[in-house]
């Protein structure tokens, strides 16, 4: 598909800034941990995380990158777009690649992302009744399919 690629070591730098930027966004209202978004979510510390992950990254990239795709056998782990972008169909385009390229068919969201929720029922996922506790948290994940 045009625009995206394999993700290199070369763009974590920018991977980390969307993941930080986005986690900010949307998880910061929810959770409310001052030290874990402003402390620990770092640019450095992701990226040597990242590292060891890079090979499983997809990158939409039409000549800046704006936003990326993690995908393990068939469950997207994350998905997300630089947030002044969104609404551009790039996190559609991602995700269509991922289903046609890796046959990606699951994911876990986070049940009070209502709009990431609606962004994927949109692309044909669906709830399941399952559901998990994100880890070292209150909240619930919920399954989703295709």
């Amino acid at each position: 598909m045009d625009n995206i690629r394999q993700a290199t070591i070369d763009d974590l730098t920018r991977i980390t800034e969307i993941l930080i930027f986005n986690y900010r966004m949307n998880f910061y209202p929810i959770f409310k941990n001052d030290d874990y978004y402003f402390n620990e979510l770092q640019v450095p510390k992701l990226i040597e995380q990242y590292k060891d992950i890079v090979n499983t990254i997809w990158v939409y990239d039409d000549g800046v990158v704006k936003g990326f795709i993690q995908v393990e056998n068939r469950e997207i782990k994350k998905l997300f777009v630089e947030p002044i972008l969104q609404g551009n169909s790039i996190g559609g385009v991602l995700l269509k690649y991922a289903v046609k390229e890796h046959n990606a068919n699951n994911l876990w969201a986070l049940e009070k992302n209502t709009r990431a929720i609606h962004f994927y029922e949109k692309h044909r996922f669906h709830k399941t009744s399952e559901r998990k506790l994100e880890e070292d948290t209150t909240e619930y994940l919920i399954r989703m399919v295709r």
